[in-house]
Order: structure tokens, then sequence, then C-alpha cells
């Protein structure tokens, strides 16, 4: 293995991205991948050669990563390439809640709920997009290419007002004040580097398939019945996240690198030449040569292509300034990253960008973190994957300005394992697989992982985020399940086998102290607090093995738990609830927008899906379950089941052929307001009171975008 990377040697000077600047030709020779950037940053584009610097540096760098993978390919060594690599991987406490809504069975109905619940948001004061938005009287809903408007209070009056076409593929939302909403969907646009398949497909397609831009679509919804565009904004690249704080939309969008057209990945087959060596090397060298060119050709235009705002009948162009984008001093896999912020107050636009792949997104109200992956060009023992994260100033509502990077080990699960203190500083849970020689078989180019997870705090200093505490090695062989921090609290969820849980005093940033563990079978994915001194928690119970002998995997079922975590030393597992079988599932084990905890009420509620052979009937849908169910939750008493809102009749009515990518009949979110519970899917909206589950008190249809005969 040696003896073939030290033929990779340094063949350009180190410039920009600290490897790679000026262009390769034939006959160079791919230089070794840098090791990691522990002074991790970014490089702006600045002055007044910004433009011709970009277009020299992407265009350097995609030579570089197109000729990594195809020499290594021609070579017959592994390589990661462009599509290798090593994978991507609540609200505030408020334990009392407000005054109990009135049961008087006579009195006139009021105006508006009490008390209800909305998304569940990581941090307080910071909106999170989802499909499902409310106010405690309307409830807004994406399903299909609509915008539902639903009346939701009074309960029993719960109806669809109206509906709007949303073009593409509408994925999340905002609301913004009573008179506003705005939607997030992806479509497909020409672009003189699309993906010319996409011309001809269906709008549905276009969004999901193709997609290859962001329309951001402005609506008064002040007159539900009369639902009105105001705004269409197109950004080019694809959604990953969106984030909302007072009249600022801040959107995390990412971009492919496109190749011009007839570029290749590897030769056209030809008989006889791959047994051909001396010909198949050739054939490599020969489209090598002619990509580069190919590449080279292209102007900055085409690379990087303009916005579009629509308003009053006027389309204006907004090209994306060379200024904005700033590049990682790293090895990172070209793509774009980019934090878009629409003030929605007076309608401004701007983007700040990084060439760089997505990695996961967190913001708290005056800042937001992006996390990219170091790159390694091919695997070889010794590598660690390692995050750089980049700090951004979100405090001013117009703009996000760039502040600091940091690099921290090992790779990020997901938005909870990270988190930023009241003392500015960023707590974030990795789990780190280095690769190692592989000592039974020396053959083995890729070598072996081993695994081991850690949490670690930064601080910023001079513009860059440096470590300053982290803890011990935890769980060697295992990985994240599943993070939180609160406050000056850590917990984080690893598994293998069990479910070991760490805790942690974070209350010295310079100092994390790993305060107690526990070991219980099976694990959690997401863990809420539920005042200062209980965790909430759902996941899969897996028991553990007995005497060596295999784990019955039906014994498994989807599990909630409460974690007493008064004493960080001791914490302890009170009370556990499982629910349906093993084939059973809820979408909230995955995503925290489905997880609906209603602390003024003691409640939790979450989809939860089942199929249960032995329920008899003669077809599927007699074994099959899709409902909403609710308990009430209390630390000391544990759960205590209230009932379920069933939906199985919409599966029963649509049937599987009616099912699609962007359309399922599965209860998937729900909202609870004074003494009654909304369960949504994008069939439609059922209510039912608190004392009778089983009993609508309404449903509202959603009208599916497609019939199928």
């Amino acid at each position: 293995m040696k003896s073939w990377m030290n033929r990779w040697r340094w063949a350009v000077a180190a410039a920009g991205l600290g490897v790679f600047s000026v262009g390769c030709s034939k006959g160079s020779e791919i230089p070794e991948p840098p090791g990691v950037s522990q002074r991790a940053g970014l490089q702006a584009f600045t002055g007044q050669n910004a433009c011709t610097d970009l277009e020299q540096y992407l265009e350097d760098t995609a030579v570089l990563q197109m000729r990594t993978q195809l020499e290594a390919q021609r070579d017959g060594v592994p390589g990661w390439g462009w599509w290798g690599g090593w994978g991507w991987g609540p609200e505030a406490f408020d334990a009392n809640g407000g005054p109990q809504a009135s049961a008087g069975g006579t009195a006139p109905p009021k105006a508006a709920p009490t008390d209800f619940t909305t998304t569940n948001n990581q941090v307080a004061g910071v909106d999170e997009a989802d499909f499902v938005k409310n106010d405690g009287t309307r409830i807004f809903v994406l399903s299909g290419e609509k915008l539902h408007a639903v009346k939701s209070w009074p309960a029993d009056q719960t109806q669809v007002l109206g509906t709007l076409k949303i073009e593409g593929w509408p994925q999340e939302l905002f609301l913004d004040g009573t008179d506003k909403a705005v939607v997030f969907s992806s479509i497909y646009q020409w672009y003189p580097l699309s993906n010319t398949q996409g011309v001809a497909c269906d709008a549905m397609s276009c969004g999901y398939y193709y997609a290859n831009t962001v329309k951001v679509t402005v609506v008064d919804v002040s007159n539900m019945a009369q639902l009105r565009v105001l705004k269409e904004t197109y950004l080019p690249g694809h959604y990953n996240s969106a984030r909302k704080i007072g009249s600022s939309v801040r959107l995390v969008l990412s971009d492919d690198f496109n190749f011009p057209a007839g570029f290749k990945w590897s030769p056209d087959w030809v008989p006889g030449l791959w047994e051909d060596k001396g010909k198949l090397r050739a054939a490599y060298d020969r489209i090598i040569d002619e990509n580069e060119k190919l590449i080279r050709a292209q102007t900055l235009a085409e690379w990087v292509p303009a916005a579009k705002v629509k308003q009053n009948g006027q389309t204006l162009v907004v090209p994306h300034a060379c200024s904005d984008f700033s590049r990682v001093n790293a090895p990172t896999r070209l793509g774009t990253v980019s934090v878009v912020t629409l003030n929605l107050a007076n309608s401004g636009i701007a983007r700040t960008s990084i060439i760089a792949e997505p990695g996961e997104i967190y913001a708290s109200q005056n800042n937001l973190y992006v996390a990219t992956r170091h790159w390694w060009w091919w695997p070889a023992p010794g590598q660690k994957d390692t995050t750089y994260v980049h700090k951004f100033d979100i405090s001013h509502p117009d703009r996000a300005v760039y502040a600091a990077s940091g690099t921290v080990d090992g790779h990020i699960v997901d938005q909870f394992s990270m988190d930023e203190a009241a003392s500015g500083h960023f707590r974030v849970v990795t789990t780190i697989n280095q690769r190692v020689p592989d000592l039974v078989n020396p053959t083995n180019w890729w070598g072996t992982m081993e695994t081991w997870n850690r949490l670690t705090v930064l601080g910023e200093n001079n513009g860059l985020l440096t470590v300053t505490s982290q803890s011990e090695d935890l769980a060697k062989g295992e990985r994240v399940m599943s993070s939180r921090i609160i406050g000056d609290k850590g917990f984080v969820v690893t598994y293998r086998q069990v479910d070991p849980l760490f805790t942690f005093d974070l209350s010295n940033p310079n100092l994390v102290v790993k305060k107690g563990e526990l070991k219980i079978p099976g694990f959690s994915t997401y863990m809420h607090p539920m005042g200062p001194n209980h965790l909430l928690t759902i996941g899969t119970y897996m028991p553990e093995p007995v005497n060596g002998q295999p784990v019955d995997w039906q014994a498994r079922a989807l599990q909630l738990a409460i974690f007493d975590v008064s004493d960080l030393a001791n914490p302890r597992q009170t009370h556990v609830q499982l629910v349906g079988t093993a084939y059973g599932w809820s979408e909230a084990q995955s995503e925290h927008k489905a997880f609906n905890y209603f602390p003024a009420k003691k409640l939790l509620a979450i989809p939860f899906a089942d199929w249960n052979s032995s329920s008899g009937g003669d077809e599927y849908w007699s074994s099959f379950t899709s409902d909403l169910r609710v308990f009430e939750v209390d630390p000391v008493t544990g759960f205590t089941p209230k009932g379920a809102i069933g939906m199985r009749d919409l599966y029963q009515v649509q049937r599987y052929y009616n099912w699609s990518y962007y359309w399922t009949p599965n209860v998937r979110r729900s909202v609870m307001a004074d003494e009654f519970v909304y369960a949504i899917s994008d069939a439609g909206i059922r209510v039912a009171n608190l004392a009778n589950l089983s009993v609508p008190l309404a449903t509202a249809n959603l009208e599916r975008y497609v019939e199928y005969p």
C-alpha cells in the first residue's frame, strides 16, 4: 500500500484549497491527499479578480476530483472518487404549562384554545420548518402538490377552507404572523448544465427526481378561502433545512457540481477493451483529457446559475455575486452550501455560500453552524473521519456573516448532536471512525475500521473554533444513536447490543466531566426534556442475548421511556412503555417533529403504524393499523395510555397503488389543543376529544394529488 501511495507525489503548487490551484495537465500526477486541517477556515473570493479566481478554483478542483476517480479506476486501486466517501452519515424547559382549559359543557366556544402544541423545535425562539404548521385555530398542511388551509377551531368544525397548488414538490413551510405562509418546494428549471431529462417530466417528478431549484412561495393566508401568491423566489440548489427567527428566514441549500454534457466517468464499452490493459489505459487517458477540456470550456455563469424573483408581474434576475462565495482551506469535495436570508419584513434576499458538500445544520437565535466533511481522496490506514464546523453570525436580520471555523474528529449524527451554550461555546457529539491496517488480511487495501465516540467543546478565538475540552473516548465499537445537550447537562446514547446512556456535566467549558453511565437493553433515537430532571425518550427495545443465543427479533418493539437524571452520576430508567409488535414503527423514532409532547397537559402523542396477522380478517387491511397514540406522561406514575385516533380506513379506501413517495395516508403529525387531539396525514386531519379518542368529532379530507384507476 505504501509503495503505491508513494507514487502519488505533489505536482502542483499548494494554494487556495491548500492542495491544488493550478490546472492538471496530461502527465501531471495527483498530489498526496492532505491531512486534516486543525486551523480550518473560509477564504472569500474578493477584489477585482474574484470571479476569475472563483472560476479557476471550481475548474481546478473539478479536474482534480475527476482525475482522482478515473486514474484510480484506470490503475485498479481503491479510491473514494467523486461518489465515494465516508457517508453522511425542544423547545425550552417549560414543565409548568399554562392554565387548564375549561371543561364546561354549556359554555360558549372560546375564540381560541388556551394551550396548544406547535412544531417541536430544538431551540426556543428558533422555529423549524415542517410540512404542518398551526396557530391554534388554523392548520396549514402540505399534501401532494397543494397547500391546504384548515379551520381547526372550534374542534368539531374542523374543515378545509382553501387550497393552493404549489409548483413542484412542496416540502416544508413557515407561518409568519396571521397573514403569510412561506412554502419551500423543489422544482426543475433549465440551466446550461442541467440534466436534460428534467424537461420531459411531470410536475411532481420534476420536483423529486430531477429537482435542481428551490422555490420559495410567499402566500397570503389572511383569507383562508382565497389563498393568494404574493412572491416567488427561485434559488438554484436543493433544499436542506430552514429556520425562522422573527421575520428572518434562514434557508440552507446545497447544490451539486454539475458536469457538462459529454462528460464520462468511464470509457465506452468495446469488446475486448477490458482484457487489453494497454488499450484500457489509453482509453482512460483519452477521456481524462476530453473531460478536462469540457470542464475548462464552461463559463462561470454556467457553473453558478442566477436566482430569479417574481413579484407583481415582474421577473428580476439575481446573479450570485462572486464575493458571496468562500472556499474551505481544507479538502472538501465540490458542491455548494448556501445560507440564504429572506427578510419577510422588507423582502430582502442575501446569500452566503461555501464551496463544499453539506452536513448537519444547527441554529441558535444568534448563530448558525454548518458542518462539512473532510475529503480523503483514497482510503489508507491512519485516516480518521473529520468534520469542519463553520459558524455564521445571524444576529442581523438581513444577512448571515461568517464568524469562525473549527475542526472536530468524527462525524455528526444529527442536529441534536450540536448545541450552543449560553457562554457562546459550541458543544458537539461525534462518532469517530479510524481506518487501521487489516492485520488478518494484509492485502486488503481498505484496512478495517475502529469506532468510538466523543463530546467536544469549542470556543471562538480570533476566527477559529478551538477545542477547549473534550470527553474521554466513549463506547469503543459502538456508534451514537441519539444525543441531547440541555443547559449544562449532556446526554449521549450509543448502541451495539445494549443502550448505554452517558451523562455529562458541561458547566465548565474547559472541562467536560462524564458523570454517569447506564446500560439497558435497546436504544433511544430521540431524547426530549421533561422538566429539569427527566428525559422522555423514544427508541427500540431489543432484548439482550442470553448465553450467546441469537436474540429473538420478534421480541423487539417500539419503546417509550422516562429517565430520572436529577443525579447525573446515577441516571435511572424509571418507566418503560412498549408499543405494538415487532412490525410496529413510528416516524417519531427518526423525525423529532413527529414527537409531540404537551407539557401543559402532560401528554405525549406519536404517530404509529403496525401489522399484526393474528388480528384476523380476510385481507391485509384487517391486520394493519395506522393511528395516533396518546399517552399521559408523568415522571412519578409513568405512562398511561389514553387511546388512539385511528386512520386505517384511509388506507382501506386508498389502497397501496394510490401511494407514492410524496403521498401516504399514514398518520405523520399531530396537534393538541386544550382537550382536543388532531391526527394529521397526507390524506386528512381527524380530531377527537381526549376523553374518547376512538370517536372522531370531525374529519377534514385532503384532496388526492392524482387519482389512479
